[in-house]
């Protein structure tokens, strides 16, 4: 009769009970699997404003930080990704490459009977170096500015450098291409013009001579002083660090006050229509982009809806390309009309002479500030302190920021009121009360 089989287990697999009482000789257990590392992440995620050390955190921009630090190759690929930083990279990026074209074009495709480098385009080469600078500056902040906190307020100091750069550039083109052409500066119309409207005896051409004279090197002087109060509003004592940075960059603006003159005075939209046009569209834009980039509208009203499309310094780099648009096409045609009947050469010493001593002084700026500077990577969450209180008011315990002078109050009722102090309103209207 046949042994009757052991009832197995629901579901068990294998031989029967019975079976399992031979003598078989046990298998060998299988070596147990070595531990596997956890596998590298393809790319680091980002992080929250308390996530970050506090020099790294923007006013109101609550996500999207990359980490600190990364590497030249992850900052470089970050610029595909969705950070708080890639829009501000392409808003000057794409401009950087349309200017080189542009620049390209008026020197060696421009079809003119005038070499690249005919000294007649001397303040020319010094305007593109300025506007060529600036962008590459902006992009290079932008992208490599979590490689380290030092290397961040590197690149940021050469930022706010090449700005001033780019102004005193801008002066010496005015000065050999725009000025010359003004009746406000010919002394042969001004005497007359003087003495029919105030009754004033008085000869214009010693003060302009006088004025002549004083363009460049006050316009070199409010450069560097531009540069050190830029690189002062990333300290501990400015409370305003963005409106200071905006105030101190219109001063250079002041240096196109005869154009502005001109334009009341004189008949300039008859005499120079492309002038005039482009040249009070250009002041339009920048009092658009000052206005974005104090107010910190749209990111102020929503904290966290604008950290990565839409926030102000993006608006910001958008409204300052336009107005360097603009200024570049009037440039052009003052250069044509130079081109036409020179009054003089420009010089060596007056155009790249000017630069590169420029150059000299803003790098000895930049490396006092960066010798003297304290780098702490202490996290922002040390120092911020969100305190949401009974009447809904968002604002920053300690250190100097925004959250702190800038303070969001959301009433009972739910509307939404804005406390500027109103001081920065005049430093929005600085262009206008300049001219």
């Amino acid at each position: 009769m046949p042994r009757r089989l052991q009832q197995r287990g629901a579901g068990a697999k294998g031989p029967p009970a019975s079976a399992s009482r031979r003598s078989v000789p046990a298998p060998a257990p299988a070596p147990a699997p070595a531990p596997r590392s956890p596998p590298a992440p393809s790319a680091k995620p980002l992080l929250r404003w308390d996530e970050v050390p506090d020099d790294f955190v923007e006013c109101f921009i609550l996500s999207g930080y990359r980490r600190l630090p990364c590497t030249a190759q992850e900052c470089l690929a970050s610029v595909l990704k969705p950070t708080n930083e890639t829009l501000n990279f392409w808003t000057h990026f794409i401009p950087l490459l349309l200017f080189l074209s542009k620049f390209c074009r008026l020197f060696f495709l421009g079809g003119s009977d005038v070499p690249f480098h005919h000294p007649w385009l001397l303040p020319l080469w010094c305007y593109a170096s300025g506007v060529l600078l600036t962008f590459a500056m902006s992009c290079t902040a932008h992208v490599f500015s979590c490689l380290s906190l030092r290397l961040r307020a590197a690149f940021f100091y050469l930022d706010y450098a090449s700005i001033s750069y780019y102004g005193f550039a801008s002066t010496v083109a005015y000065y050999y291409y725009l000025l010359p052409s003004l009746s406000l500066l010919d002394a042969r119309v001004m005497t007359p013009y003087v003495q029919q409207r105030l009754g004033w005896h008085v000869d214009c051409t010693l003060l302009i001579a006088v004025y002549r004279a004083l363009v460049l090197p006050v316009a070199f002087v409010l450069a560097v002083a531009c540069t050190v109060a830029c690189c002062k509003s990333r300290t501990d004592w400015c409370s305003y660090p963005f409106a200071l940075r905006t105030f101190v960059f219109v001063m250079p603006l002041s240096m196109a006050c005869p154009i502005m003159l001109e334009s009341w005075l004189f008949d300039l939209r008859g005499e120079n229509p492309t002038l005039f046009v482009h040249f009070y569209r250009r002041y339009f834009w920048l009092v658009v982009a000052a206005f974005f980039n104090v107010s910190k509208i749209p990111e102020r009203i929503q904290p966290g809806l604008f950290d990565i499309i839409g926030h102000s310094h993006q608006l910001f780099h958008i409204f300052t390309f336009l107005s360097i648009y603009d200024q570049v096409y009037y440039v052009e045609e003052g250069l044509r009309q130079f081109l036409q009947a020179p009054p003089a050469a420009p010089t060596f010493s007056g155009t790249v002479g000017y630069m590169l001593l420029l150059v000299v002084c803003l790098g000895l700026v930049i490396r006092k500030f960066l010798k003297n500077a304290e780098f702490s990577s202490k996290k922002c969450h040390e120092h911020w302190q969100w305190d949401f209180l009974h009447d809904n008011t968002c604002q920053r315990a300690s250190s100097p920021s925004c959250l702190q002078t800038h303070h969001i109050h959301h009433s009972r009722s739910g509307t939404l009121s804005l406390h500027v102090p109103g001081w920065i309103i005049l430093c929005l209207l600085r262009p206008i009360m300049l001219f």
